[in-house]
């Protein structure tokens, strides 16, 4: 193919401006502009993909399908450019045309397909997955709306839709032709031919399932992957009888039935109606992709029988579990195989990844909404659950409490993460710490059952996206010390380059003044975005993940109110300037993590209003925290909080962007903060706080967190502060008293009391230690320099090699 110039590029959008858009460049809007690149940039990955779809094909590679009902993929126009090689040359070429580079970039919406962490990490493994040139392609549903947008109003979280597909279409290329259908509801009929019993669905409902590929080009590779969102839509015309009666509403019914699967990621599931949905559209994505991967499957093969040799199939939590059953039902009802050949099959094809701790995050179903929903999928769970349950008894010798911990349908209920377990080759956590957790207590009669399942592959991030492209002064930095662009193919070796240039000032100076230089983009961001003037001279201290409870936003906003109560009480008091940044959002349904939003604004409002706080105190919630927010944010901060609970979090990778663009953290020993030590040591982060152990051992000999306000006064007072809340007047005892006294659940449930002190403490010793620049620019050298084994490319190599078994490009 031919390598883009300057003026090959301006060519060749010019000529999508013509034929697409039936205008010049002189009378091109920016939208135009920004998606005739697209679709140059389409057209060349489109190429690519072909070629190397047929060079798979050929070569018959084992693929891998990587299931999310998340892909978090933020905007791809620049990551496109910049890792097909070709930014330089596009940016030129947009200029020479008469537009700004940068506001044609910026014209581009986020892709609105994930909420947070989880569709992160399924967006960087596509990109690794590609830059290591595995044959793979990610699945999910093509939502219109997506989660939401986020927009404060007097300080409360409101939910508005987030049309992104209106500037996105570009990058999607509809496939009608490979249409599959999925089935809902019906009755079964069973009937014998000869010795094989044939199970019939009969009377269901249909919803197509209309593929949309989005290609992913790797980095300085000619591999694409793709990812295929599916978008639902009903076979049905409208009933146009109805709609000449004037019965609109029922005349497109059944289409607005069908289409809604597809309308918004995460409906409300607090109600019938919401789990009901919830279920169909898990159930819709992965039919439609079980059908799809069994049809190219046999196309190619003309068999099934070896089907678990050359495909594995990853899914990205629990979402995906009903994948097992339908293969199962596939194998069986449409290819005649017998339950023990399906059951070979399925059971050497399937991996699941856990990402969760927490027990009420591991799915359960109503048995009568599955059994009503998906009824012959409910009877292949069924037998799966029967035999499952057998084995367990037979290993435990009939220990009920065991049988029960380890049932998949138990008290009318469907267990998603015990099907996994069941009917999957290999189950992993996702940080060592978290795996650990999961061969210990959550699933600890599992693995003394099988322990050979049970795998650990800690997390990682695109470090090409969260570093060289968001970072270029660090970037730069790094190649000047390194020798080059190696760290991006080979950041677990290159990286620790940067550690003996520590005493080196003259470089440390230089990483100071480029984070000072991201510090200011930042502050014109903000000021942009939503009006506020940020401080640059002070320390940018930032919290932004996903808004809940076990995170501990709270714990921040209570020492933050000990920091603002101190400086009243001694206004002449030595304080290091400090901004202290929030970027969360929290689920629609979330009272608590809504409440807690409020309460960040009702404080942040307190303390940019008072005088005294003046150029010493400022606290900001960035509205709308999305992947463009976080790729300035994450070059600019100087603090990365990660502060939830011992034994909570399962890795996290925000955590790790932070680290890899010098931020230094203040963090519990949790997650993947625990292999972040192990490299970092004591004296390059700042730990506080209960051990995982220690979180446990004080729950179980009884803890009592109004015993500790009652005892210790500094704590007292702050929570009585946030009891009568600040100057708008809105009080905030409801969140005192759940932490006091609990309701609903135990008091103080992510135990923000029992580490106040200690978290307080290490608080202190940041500020002290950012006052000493050179100490300071030591430790952020040395975060980035040991950020390396965290880049997504080691993750997936883990998984190619510990669980895929699949060659990959070294």
């Amino acid at each position: 193919m031919e390598k883009f110039t300057k003026e090959s590029m301006k060519r060749a959008i010019g000529e999508k401006l013509r034929l697409n858009f039936g205008c010049t460049e002189e009378e091109a809007t920016e939208a135009n502009m920004m998606k005739a690149c697209a679709m140059v940039l389409r057209d060349r990955m489109s190429t690519q993909y072909v070629e190397s779809r047929s060079a798979v094909r050929k070569k018959q590679l084992r693929r891998v399908h990587y299931m999310s009902m998340e892909f978090l993929m933020g905007r791809s126009l620049m990551k496109n450019a910049y890792n097909l090689g070709v930014l330089e040359p596009m940016k030129e070429a947009i200029a020479d045309m008469g537009f700004k580079p940068a506001r044609i970039f910026d014209m581009e919406p986020d892709a609105g397909l994930g909420n947070g962490g989880l569709g992160r990490l399924a967006a960087c493994y596509l990109d690794s997955l590609t830059t290591l040139e595995i044959p793979a392609r990610g699945y999910s549903i093509c939502y219109e709306l997506g989660l939401f947008r986020q927009k404060i109003v007097d300080g409360q979280q409101i939910e508005l839709p987030d049309n992104w597909r209106d500037q996105s279409d570009a990058w999607l290329i509809p496939k009608p032709d490979e249409v599959e259908e999925v089935h809902f509801g019906g009755t079964l009929r069973e009937f014998w031919d000869g010795d094989h019993l044939h199970i019939v669905n009969e009377n269901y409902t249909r919803v197509l399932a209309i593929p949309c590929d989005m290609t992913i080009a790797g980095y300085d590779t000619k591999h694409s992957n793709s990812l295929r969102l599916w978008d639902a839509k009903s076979p049905k015309p409208i009933d146009m009888s109805l709609f000449s009666k004037g019965e609109y509403l029922r005349a497109g019914e059944e289409q607005a039935m069908a289409e809604v699967i597809a309308k918004v990621l995460y409906p409300e599931d607090n109600h019938y109606e919401g789990k009901s949905l919830r279920l169909r559209q898990q159930y819709f994505f992965v039919s439609a992709t079980v059908q799809s991967i069994v049809r190219k499957h046999i196309q190619n093969y003309k068999t099934v029988t070896n089907f678990h040799e050359k495909n594995v199939i990853q899914i990205n939590d629990t979402h995906p579990a009903l994948v097992i059953p339908e293969l199962m039902r596939i194998l069986m009802d449409d290819a005649g195989l017998s339950w023990d050949e399906a059951w070979n099959i399925t059971s050497n094809s399937v991996a699941y990844t856990n990402h969760t701790v927490l027990a009420e995050a591991l799915e359960r179903w109503p048995q009568d909404l599955m059994q009503t929903l998906l009824p012959r999928v409910w009877q292949i769970i069924c037998e799966i659950a029967r035999r499952w349950q057998a084995q367990v008894t037979d290993f435990y010798h009939g220990d009920e409490a065991k049988v029960r911990n380890m049932a998949i349908i138990w008290d009318n209920e469907v267990r998603m993460a015990n099907l996994c377990i069941a009917g999957g080759m290999a189950v992993n956590g996702v940080s060592a710490l978290h795996s650990d957790i999961l061969r210990k207590d959550v699933f600890k009669d599992a693995y003394g059952m099988q322990p050979e399942k049970f795998q650990n592959v800690t997390n990682g991030i695109d470090h090409r996206r969260w570093l060289a492209e968001i970072n270029p002064g660090l970037d730069k930095l790094i190649q000047d010390l390194t020798g080059g662009k190696d760290y991006l193919h080979h950041p677990g070796t290159a990286l620790p380059k940067l550690d003996k240039f520590a005493n080196d000032k003259e470089i440390l100076l230089r990483l100071d003044e480029i984070k000072r230089a991201n510090k200011l983009e930042l502050a014109k961001f903000v000021k942009k975005e939503q009006g506020f003037i940020l401080n640059p001279d002070a320390i940018f201290d930032v919290q932004a993940k996903r808004l809940h409870e076990y995170k501990r936003q709270l714990l921040n906003v209570m020492n933050i109110t000990y920091m603002y109560l101190q400086l009243r009480d001694n206004p002449n008091m030595e304080l290091r300037p400090h901004t202290f940044l929030f970027g969360a959002k929290a689920a629609p349904g979330y009272a608590v993590a809504k409440r807690i939003i409020r309460l960040i604004n009702s404080l942040a409002d307190q303390i940019n209003s008072d005088p005294l706080c003046k150029d010493r105190l400022q606290v900001f919630f960035l509205e709308n925290y999305r992947v463009s927010m976080a790729e300035v944010l994450m070059p600019a901060s100087e603090v990365s909080q990660q502060i939830s609970t011992a034994g909570k979090e399962a890795s996290g990778t925000g955590n790790m962007k932070f680290m890899m663009n010098g931020a230094l953290t203040v963090g519990t020993l949790d997650g993947a903060n625990v292999e972040m030590h192990e490299v970092l040591g004591d004296e390059n982060m700042f730990l506080f706080g209960l051990k995982t152990e220690e979180v446990k051992e004080m729950r179980d000999t009884g803890y009592n967190p109004y015993r500790l306000y009652s005892r210790d006064g500094a704590l007292h007072r702050v929570l009585d502060q946030i009891s009568q809340g600040f100057r708008d007047g809105i009080r905030y005892d409801d969140i005192v008293e759940r932490l006091l006294f609990g309701g609903g659940s135990p008091a103080d449930e992510y135990m923000l009391l029992a580490d106040f002190v200690s978290y307080a403490d290490a608080m202190r010793r940041m500020a002290d230690t950012y006052g000493d620049r050179t100490k300071w620019n030591q430790m952020s050298l040395h975060n980035i320099a040991r950020s390396g084994i965290f880049a997504a490319d080691r993750s997936i190599a883990d998984y190619a090699d510990r669980i895929w078994h699949v060659p990959y490009k070294k």
